[in-house]
């Protein structure tokens, strides 16, 4: 198919439009007109860049892109590196952020809930961005042992009060600011990629758990149900290519 028409498909399907992002949506690097083999991953790190180029991509889909608000603009050192890397080979790099996160199907979010039959019933957090609903009456021990078995990682867990788990909050990622979010949602415990400092003091104050299963291991999904769609809908060839991350 031609680029132009996966940019635009891609846009009206994820929605770019109604979101406030970090950086850009969509095409963030032109490469040939025509794409017919797309490599799908996380982040375009220069390995992931390499693994496409070798797997003979004409794009190359990810979650996490190459330019973000406030970066220095030069084209140096380990940007010049993937950049070249990219235009050389005409591959085309195709980015989408928050938009993926947050669709009701492809995205994340619904995609880390599918895979512990979590059902949302609610949104919260910025711009709707993270997911709660009702969960079967588990220990955070059950919960922390079904993340790691399912993820590969062990979770960081911030207790909370012990109290039965009946409702979960869960944004994949970066998203330890939204705990106070979660909470005034009725969470008992709330799932996310990171945790940082003052998230431990809020899990001890608030009595709600909070859990960290790793911001590579919770965003691996979206991008694999997305390439999956394109090649369903346009047949294209399609590669998964999951790099390790102990992030």
């Amino acid at each position: 198919m031609q680029r132009t028409e996966l940019d635009r498909y891609l846009g009206t399907l994820l929605e770019v439009g109604r979101f406030k992002d970090y950086g850009p949506n969509g095409l963030q690097v032109e490469g040939r007109s025509e794409v017919h083999k797309l490599v799908c991953g996380v982040t375009a790190s220069l390995a992931l860049i390499e693994a496409a180029i070798d797997a003979g991509a004409d794009a190359l889909l990810v979650h996490h892109g190459l330019f973000w608000r406030g970066q220095d603009g030069r084209v140096t050192g380990w940007m010049k590196q993937r950049l070249q890397k990219l235009l050389s080979a005409e591959v085309n790099l195709f980015a989408f952020h928050l938009p993926l996160d947050a669709h009701a199907s492809l995205g994340n979010n619904a995609q880390l809930g599918g895979r512990f039959g979590w059902q949302a019933d609610g949104r919260f957090g910025e711009q709707d961005l993270g997911f709660v609903g009702p969960l079967a009456e588990q220990t955070l021990t059950e919960l922390q042992q079904q993340l790691q078995l399912v993820l590969g990682r062990e979770p960081t867990v911030a207790a909370g009060d012990g109290r039965p788990l009946r409702r979960i909050a869960w944004c994949t990622g970066g998203a330890q600011g939204y705990f106070e979010a979660a909470i005034a949602a009725g969470a008992d415990v709330f799932v996310t990629g990171e945790i940082s400092e003052p998230q431990a003091h809020l899990a001890a104050e608030t009595g709600v758990a909070f859990v960290a299963a790793g911001h590579h291991a919770t965003e691996r999904y979206g991008i694999k149900a997305l390439g999956e769609h394109l090649a369903g809908q346009f047949g294209l060839e399609q590669q998964f290519i999951d790099l390790p991350n102990p992030a």
